[in-house]
């Protein structure tokens, strides 16, 4: 999964047309500072502007990082955040309105993204941006980060990830969302809610290779390690499964409620989705092309973000409406505790 992902800078009268409407601040800005040195999870916590850190080792809260700008602005509503592949950056999407009720209809607004050092909290760079953003999120190499532009006229803008001058814009379609590689990195996936497809991008040449049609209003086509993309459909309650090379939906798994993420656990082979109507996790497994539904674990009120350990042996779940991080053992599915964090926490990444 080393595979290089290029994207050559543009022009100088385009990049300089780019650099009128995208603003970007100098990198002064600080946060509470830490010294992360162990296995940690960061969660952001939209309605306080903030990300927890919890020390994996006691599944314990061990530090907070208020986020700001490089002019020590305080951010409001972060959502969703990325990883490094080296570990030591934290990417941040900063929609500046609170996206855990629902994404469709935020056409209007700007956003922003935030580049954090992940060992001490600092800012190390905030960039304004045209319109809204989910998420802002690291290519597979570490060179590039993509945000995608919440609007009619849906785009995908791509970042130089250490000088952070724009590269690319992509057009893709209405309202995209969240961003996603496939497992192996050769291909980009943006859900555009407003239109119900999934947009598939070749991340070498950066241009749009198909459509997928899934469900209503798609939040994120998320990745398996089996080659599959599992997108959850806020709107139409349900997952489209379609692999990442054939583009085409081969299942859709009905839920009967509004899913908040979709994680695919590839040594036990099951699909883990966040029931945000009732407050738990479903768990699902493909039994000859049928989806059999397995269990339910109770988590905490709208239950958002899934994600499980390198190992596989747990799995951690933020709860938006609880204020809280559900620690789960995979092999029981028994809920080993609850971690309080902040208000509001969505988006979560693992660093191991």
């Amino acid at each position: 999964m080393t595979r290089t992902l290029k994207g050559a800078l543009l022009g100088g009268s385009l990049l300089l047309g780019l650099m009128t409407w995208v603003g970007c601040e100098s990198d002064n800005g600080s946060a509470t500072s830490l010294n992360v040195d162990y296995p940690a999870a960061y969660v952001v916590n939209g309605q306080d502007g903030a990300i927890s850190v919890i020390d994996l080792s006691q599944n314990e809260v061990a530090g907070t990082i208020q986020l700001r700008d490089g002019e020590g602005h305080a951010m409001t509503w972060p959502h969703h955040l990325s990883l490094s592949p080296d570990g030591q950056r934290i990417a941040v999407g900063v929609p500046g309105m609170d996206l855990g009720g629902g994404h469709g209809g935020m056409e209007g607004m700007v956003g922003k993204f935030l580049v954090l050092n992940a060992n001490t909290g600092q800012t190390l760079h905030s960039q304004s941006l045209p319109a809204m953003t989910h998420s802002a999120v690291f290519s597979p190499d570490g060179l590039e980060i993509w945000v995608g532009q919440m609007a009619m006229d849906g785009k995908v803008m791509v970042f130089d990830a250490m000088s952070y001058l724009p590269m690319d814009t992509i057009m893709v379609g209405m309202d995209p969302a969240e961003i996603t590689f496939s497992d192996d990195g050769h291909m980009a996936f943006i859900a555009c809610g407003g239109s119900g497809l999934v947009t598939a991008i070749d991340p070498h040449t950066k241009t749009v290779v198909g459509q997928i049609q899934v469900g209503e209003n798609p939040v994120g086509a998320w990745p398996g390690m089996d080659g599959m993309m599992y997108t959850d459909n806020e709107d139409g309650h349900s997952i489209s499964i379609f692999h990442h090379d054939s583009l085409q939906v081969r299942h859709t798994l009905d839920l009967g409620f509004k899913p908040g993420y979709a994680a695919f656990h590839m040594q036990r082979g099951e699909l883990w989705v966040s029931n945000a109507t009732d407050g738990a996790v479903a768990i699902y497994h493909d039994d000859q092309g049928t989806w059999m539904h397995d269990a339910d674990i109770p988590t905490g009120a709208d239950a958002h973000a899934i994600v499980f350990t390198a190992d596989g042996l747990t799995a951690y779940v933020t709860n938006q409406g609880a204020g809280t991080v559900s620690v789960i053992n995979v092999a029981t599915r028994a809920r080993i505790k609850d971690i309080a964090v902040g208000r509001k926490p969505n988006g979560i990444v693992l660093r191991e």
